[in-house]
């Protein structure tokens, strides 16, 4: 099945955070990439561990690195990168079932040589309230997802 979105977190360090964006693609029939390096441990007792009682139903791969996932998907994949950096609103972005959404570590975001390369494709969530410098990931990921979903339902 192809999945609706693809959900990518680039490095994740918080496994609750990396489990709600498991969860949310379950539920729009998205499927789930984590770039390493992970800052925790996927074995079944870690898991188990973290109350992720529905990982087993995860459409997840794991990658080395961003280049092997974008070598994977084809020239044709069109990858959108979230950053606070970012001038153009999610909104803004015309997204196509099948897109990837990629989400940086949640300490530092997208590295900024990255997002210079892909400035093109770089997005923001827009924080209209002061004192605010981002979102939680698993937020941050239901926020554009959904928007996503919008733009495609039928």
């Amino acid at each position: 099945m192809t999945p609706r979105f693809n959900i990518v977190l680039f490095h994740p360090e918080i496994p609750h955070n990396t489990g709600a964006a498991g969860r949310l693609a379950i539920s729009t029939d998205s499927k789930l990439h984590l770039i390493k390096p992970l800052g925790f441990s996927l074995d079944e007792k870690h898991v188990r561990r973290t109350g992720l009682d529905y990982w087993e139903h995860v459409d997840l791969s794991v990658w080395e690195s961003l280049d092997e996932l974008k070598t994977h998907a084809g020239e044709n994949a069109r990858f959108f990168y979230l950053s606070t950096k970012a001038k153009k609103a999610h909104w803004d972005a015309e997204f196509r079932e099948g897109d990837y959404l990629v989400f940086g570590p949640e300490s530092k975001g997208l590295p900024e040589s990255l997002l210079m390369q892909e400035k093109d494709n770089a997005i923001i969530i827009p924080m209209p309230g002061e004192g605010a410098r981002s979102l939680n990931l698993s937020t941050a990921v239901a926020i554009v997802l959904y928007e996503g979903l919008r733009q495609t339902s039928n």
